[in-house]
């Protein structure tokens, strides 16, 4: 390291917090400590200066942030003590845009040390330390960047996180690193320090925030299409990380799964709220193309029944992804019999007028799927009441059916409405619906600011299939895998299990009264195949998710921050399961890809009544 000659030290304060004006600090307060890097970060998750003033914490700058509201820059000691617990990197936050340092300085900093919380406490994250309201002197020009830390599958350990304190309400902020014991405690070890993949395989597709996931660990619970599948709560996938660009966005890669981002991806390791643990890079590997492609599921034989589930992500009239939907439903699910939408809005969408009546969306959606040469679906739906069923304010999503009457036929009794519960009666000793279509409990506290089932009986060649279209709450609210606490609590499956009880419960009626009913219960379920909302559903073998029928490489219609999962299902009665032939099929069109019309895939299941 170049030395520090007095007669060319600058103090240059780079930007003080809040956008405050800018000040020269000639002196240092007597209650500053001076230390090094790795005594600030320690060897746990806070640091043991947070609230402190401390002083001359040299570095190398490796990384500068001039975006969003975190700006700041990235220094390294270029000299690291013996402790791989402790980070040799920290993150000067600045507020406004840094002024007077680069890449390759040498600087001395003095400021407050922070533990700064991505999204607040209220979300769970983990904090970042931070040196906040700083005075940077630039010491020298031009020092090598310390060489980067390599993340591959030798160094991230297999075991994701330590086990919380009880004590501390589950959290591992006070538990003293283990790095090579745990793939979170490995990564905290190295926050803010310059670090480095190779070759890495993509596993999450770029989103509109110029964002990507890789895989350090290439043979990670992989699939065919090379995602990573997460299959169970023990198994996170250890190796996923995610990568954003300190370059311009325009020059980050449209990625998709499979993808790879060849050579070198090098930058400081930072955590953000929206994916924990973040390689922000300085350098981006060549994206090199995995070949993946959407898939196309065959037509049903004349004598099975196709139903399909597919969220069209907020499908309203003012959209320009009509065409790309009726294509998807005609040429890639080969036109099912019966398709249960989910997140069809009313129609001015998110226009906040007490419009609650989809028609025009439904309308605009079935003249597309004729138009790319599909048939000419007839639909069934109940309308929300207004603000009533959550999703985007003004939206007013509900669940729609499509079907085709060339196919299968609906059976319509009326009285379905927002508020009245359709109920299960027996009619010359089969079940039927009181109201088709109709929803299921609307007036439970399970589907408060939630959507409610939607009921409706069909008939394909002389057989009766009561058809149940979900869209169960989401997951928004739950603690991260990344989480400060571990495990992470998943507060937004409390509801789910109500809701998976009403429609169990719900669907053992029918079988009550008809013990071979033919019933299929699909939609955004928002849990996965292994979770308790599927095993409250399936209870006592009243319902089946049929997509536990593909190996379990398969299983999955959402990626979410690497891991490729299942959210949407179709789950059958015993006498569809075990008395009649059917395939799945989870067809591949938009999770895995950067240019998605929606963020799930559809489902398809096929049988014989």
């Amino acid at each position: 390291m170049p030395s520090k000659p007095s007669a060319r030290l600058a103090a240059l304060t780079v930007a003080a917090v809040c956008s405050a004006a800018s000040t020269v600090v000639l002196t240092t307060p007597a209650h500053a400590e001076s230390v090094r890097i790795h005594d600030i970060q320690g060897d746990t998750r806070v640091s043991p200066f947070a609230g402190k003033q401390v002083t001359d914490v040299t570095g190398i700058v490796t990384g500068i942030r001039t975006y969003g509201s975190s700006r700041g820059f990235w220094i390294q000691d270029p000299a690291p003590d013996a402790d791989p617990a402790t980070s040799e990197g920290v993150f000067v936050f600045t507020s406004s845009t840094p002024q007077g340092v680069a890449v390759g300085d040498e600087v001395s900093v003095f400021g407050t040390v922070t533990e700064f919380v991505p999204g607040g406490a209220s979300s769970g994250n983990q904090s970042v330390t931070e040196i906040t309201r700083p005075t940077v002197t630039v010491v020298s020009h031009g020092n090598p960047v310390p060489a980067p830390a390599v993340l591959d599958a030798r160094t991230v350990p297999a075991a994701y996180a330590p086990q919380g304190d009880p004590a501390a309400g589950g959290s591992v902020d006070a538990l003293t690193l283990r790095p090579s014991r745990y793939a979170l405690d490995h990564y905290e070890s190295l926050e803010g320090m310059n670090v480095r993949v190779a070759d890495a395989r993509v596993v999450g597709a770029t989103d509109p925030y110029t964002e990507l996931w890789v895989t350090v660990k290439p043979r990670e619970n992989r699939n065919k299409r090379g995602g990573t599948v997460y299959g169970s709560y023990d198994a996170q996938n250890t190796g996923r990380i995610q990568i954003q660009s300190l370059g311009k966005a325009a020059d980050f890669p449209d990625a998709n799964v499979g993808d790879v981002l060849a050579g070198a991806t090098t930058g400081p390791l930072d955590y953000n709220q929206y994916g924990g643990y973040t390689l922000v890079a300085s350098e981006l590997g060549t994206l090199e193309a995995g070949g993946t492609e959407r898939e196309t599921t065959r037509a049903q034989h004349r004598s099975e029944l196709a139903i399909a589930t597919y969220n069209v992500e907020n499908l309203d009239p003012s959209d320009d992804t009509f065409t790309a939907h009726a294509e998807a439903i005609v040429h890639r699910l080969a036109s099912p019999d019966i398709v249960s939408l989910e997140e069809i809005q009313d129609n001015n969408g998110a226009t906040d007028d007490g419009t609650v009546a989809a028609d025009v969306t439904l309308a605009k959606l079935i003249d597309a799927v004729e138009a790319a040469g599909g048939p000419h679906y007839d639909w069934r739906a109940v309308d929300p009441a207004d603000k009533q069923d959550g999703g985007e304010p003004g939206g007013n999503i509900r669940q729609a059916f499509l079907f085709n009457p060339a196919r299968v036929s609906f059976t319509d009794r009326p009285g379905g409405d927002a508020t009245t519960p359709a109920d299960v009666v027996k009619v010359r000793g089969k079940a039927a619906l009181t109201l088709s279509p109709g929803r299921i409990a609307p007036d439970s506290a399970a589907f408060e600011d939630s959507r409610k089932p939607l009921a409706g009986e069909f008939v394909f060649r002389g057989r009766t299939v009561v058809v149940i279209a979900n869209h169960f709450s989401s997951k928004g609210g739950d603690q991260g895998l990344t989480s400060r606490y571990q495990p992470p609590v998943r507060g937004s499956e409390t509801q789910r299990h109500l809701q998976a009880q009403e429609v169990h419960d719900f669907t053992a009626k029918i079988l009550k009264v008809q013990k071979n009913a033919a019933v299929v219960a699909l939609g955004d379920i928002n849990d996965f195949e292994f979770s308790r909302t599927t095993r409250i559903m399936e209870g006592d073998g009243v319902l089946w998710s049929a997509i536990k029928s593909l190996p379990a490489s398969e299983r999955y219609s959402y990626v979410y921050q690497g891991n490729s999962q299942a959210l949407d299902q179709i789950l059958i009665s015993p006498s569809i399961r075990r008395q009649c032939s059917f395939s799945y099929d989870s067809v591949h069109i938009n999770a895995e890809f950067h240019d998605q019309i929606s963020d799930h895939d559809p489902q398809v299941l096929r049988f014989k009544p």
